[in-house]
C-alpha cells in the first residue's frame, strides 16, 4: 500500500490523513455477538480478534478519522506479534517511523546510561525491536485493518458515535450488561438515540471509558484513584538537537522538577520529536504542581527554555502548532486492599474491558499499547459466541480478570517498585550510575519498555537483590 495518495486538487495527502469509509450504519436495535466501544489499538484489536473467532462484531469509535490520540508514541516489542498477526505491520512500515535501537535514561545529577534493545532477536523474526510513530498514523492503520476484518466477518463499524449509556438488566453486582445506546455527533447534535445489543460488550474507550465506569459503578467500587492515575502532557517539536537521525534512542529523564515522574524525548520520524512529561496525579496536586496538565505544561516550558541540560538542544527547535495536549493514564499498579480484582474490576456479566479502560498502563514506563493488545486478544479466548449466546456469564468474566492478572501482575508489580524507587533523587542517580556498570540493570530497564517476553527472571526477588544490591 502506498503511503500517500493524491486528492482531487492534485496535492499530496498522506494515507493516514484520508477518511476511512466504514460502510453502512446498522439499523437501530441491531443485535451483535460483540460490541466494542473505542477504536484505538486495544479496541481495534479486540474487534479484529473476536471477528476472526467467528463473531459478528460492532466496532464503535467516538471520533472520526483522521484523528489524533495523545500518547508518548513509543511502541515496544511486546506489541509486534499482535501488529504482525493482524496484518498491520506492513502498513506501519509503509509510513514514516523512527527505529528505536536503545533507551537513554538520565538522572537528576546528570548521569546517563544508554541501554541497547535486543535487536537481533527480533530481526530473526522479521520484526523491529521497537519503533515510534505518531498515534495519528498508528491508530489509523489499526482501525483501518480492523474495519476490514470486521466487515469481512459480517459485522459493522461506525465512527462519530458517542455512547451515552451502557445498558444493563438486573440490580447492582448481580446485573448483566446487554449493550449500549448513544447517537452520532453527541447530545447537542439533535440526532436520534440508537440502541445496539450484544452478548458481550468490550470497553476500550480509554481512561474514562463508559463501559469501565459502568462496571465499577454497578459493583460500588472505585474507578479512579489518584495514586494510580498519571497526568500527561505532550508537544511535538522539530529539529531537536541529537535526535535528527531515523534510528537511535528514545530518552527518559528523571530530573528534579519532574520526579517522581519523568521528562521524555521520543522521536517519531521525519525529524519530529514527541516531548512530554508524565506524573502521578497525586503528586501533581502537591505544591507548585497543582493545576493538572497546565502545571505540567509550565514545567515543560521551563525545562525546554531554562534547564542547562536541555535548553541548548531546543535552541533551534520549533514547536509544532496545535500539538500541545494533556491527558490521563490509569496505571496497572496493584492496589492495597483492593475490593475485588487487581488492578481494578475490569469485567462482569456481559462485559470485559481492555487496555487503558482496564487500567493496564505500565506504572514505570507509561507504555500501554502492548498490554492493550494482549488483553484484546485474551477477550477472544474467553468469549465463545455459541456457549455464551444467552450472554457472557460472570464465571467467564472472573476467569478473564484472573488470567489477565496472572499474566501481567508480576511485571506490573515490578514496575510499581521501580516507580517508587524513582521518587528518591539520590536513589535514582545511584540506580543510573549502577546501570552503567551492570548489564543486568540495563536489561531490567529496557525490558520495562521494549519486550516483556523474557521478563520471568526479573520477577524473582533473589535476582533483583543480587542485581541491585550486590557488587
Amino acid at each position: 500500500m502506498s503511503r500517500a495518495c493524491s486528492d482531487m486538487r492534485g496535492c499530496t495527502v498522506e494515507l493516514w490523513e484520508m477518511p476511512i469509509d466504514t460502510g453502512e450504519v446498522p439499523p437501530d436495535n441491531s443485535e451483535f455477538d460483540v460490541i466494542v466501544v473505542g477504536g484505538g489499538p486495544g479496541g481495534s484489536a479486540a474487534a479484529a480478534y473476536n471477528s476472526l473467532n467467528g463473531c459478528k462484531v460492532l466496532l464503535i469509535e467516538k471520533g472520526v478519522w483522521p484523528r489524533d490520540k495523545v500518547c508518548g508514541d513509543a511502541v515496544g516489542g511486546k506489541s509486534l506479534s499482535h501488529v504482525e498477526e493482524l496484518g498491520v505491520l506492513p502498513l506501519v512500515q509503509s509510513t514514516p517511523y523512527y527505529q528505536v535501537d536503545s533507551i537513554l535514561f538520565g538522572s537528576a545529577n546528570g548521569s546517563e546510561v544508554r541501554v541497547m534493545l535486543p535487536k537481533e532477536s527480533y530481526e530473526e523474526k522479521g520484526l523491529m525491536s521497537g519503533y515510534a510513530l505518531p498515534r495519528t498514523q498508528f491508530d489509523y492503520m489499526m482501525f483501518k485493518r480492523a474495519s476490514e476484518i470486521v466487515k469481512e466477518g459480517g459485522g459493522s463499524v461506525i465512527q462519530g458515535f458517542e455512547v451515552k449509556e451502557v445498558l444493563s438488566e438486573g440490580e447492582g453486582a448481580s446485573s448483566k450488561i446487554i449493550g449500549v445506546s448513544g447517537m452520532f455527533g453527541g447530545s447537542r447534535s439533535g440526532n436520534p438515540v440508537m440502541t445496539f445489543t450484544s452478548s458481550v460488550t468490550i470497553g476500550a474507550g480509554g481512561y474514562n471509558c463508559p463501559v469501565s465506569r459502568k462496571i465499577t459503578d454497578l459493583h460500588d467500587e472505585p474507578h479512579k484513584d489518584d495514586q494510580h492515575f498519571c497526568g500527561g502532557y505532550r508537544e511535538y517539536w522539530e529539529n531537536v538537537e541529537g535526535l535528527e537521525e531515523p534510528e537511535g534512542p528514545i530518552e527518559i529523564h528523571f530530573v528534579d522538577e519532574v520526579i517522581p515522574g519523568y521528562f521524555w524525548l521520543f522521536p517519531v520520524g521525519d525529524g519530529v520529536v514527541n516531548v512530554g512529561i508524565g506524573m502521578l496525579i497525586a503528586e501533581e496536586k502537591k505544591g507548585k504542581r497543582k493545576g493538572s496538565w497546565r502545571g505540567l505544561r509550565k514545567t515543560q516550558q521551563w525545562l525546554i527554555n531554562e534547564h542547562p541540560r536541555f535548553k541548548d538542544r531546543f535552541k533551534n527547535a520549533t514547536l509544532v502548532s496545535g500539538s500541545s495536549k494533556g491527558w490521563q493514564l490509569p496505571f496497572g499498579s496493584p492496589r492495597k486492599n483492593a475490593p475485588s480484582h487487581q488492578p481494578r474490576r475490569g469485567a462482569m456479566a456481559g462485559a470485559m474491558t481492555v487496555g487503558d479502560a482496564a487500567s493496564l498502563v505500565d506504572p514505570f514506563s507509561g507504555e500501554g499499547i502492548g498490554n492493550a493488545l494482549l488483553s484484546a486478544k485474551l477477550t477472544s479466548k474467553h468469549f465463545d459466541r455459541l456457549a455464551h449466546e444467552e450472554g457472557f456469564p460472570i464465571d467467564s468474566a472472573n476467569e478473564y480478570m484472573e488470567e489477565l492478572w496472572s499474566i501481567l501482575g508480576k511485571e506490573l508489580t515490578n514496575s510499581k517498585t521501580l516507580q517508587k524507587m524513582m521518587k528518591w533523587k539520590r536513589l535514582t542517580s545511584w540506580f543510573i550510575n549502577k546501570a552503567n556498570r551492570k548489564k543486568e540493570i540495563g536489561t531490567i530497564m529496557s525490558e520495562m519498555i521494549a519486550s516483556k517476553d523474557a521478563q520471568t527472571e526479573l520477577w524473582n526477588p533473589w535476582f533483583l537483590f543480587k542485581t541491585l544490591v550486590l557488587p
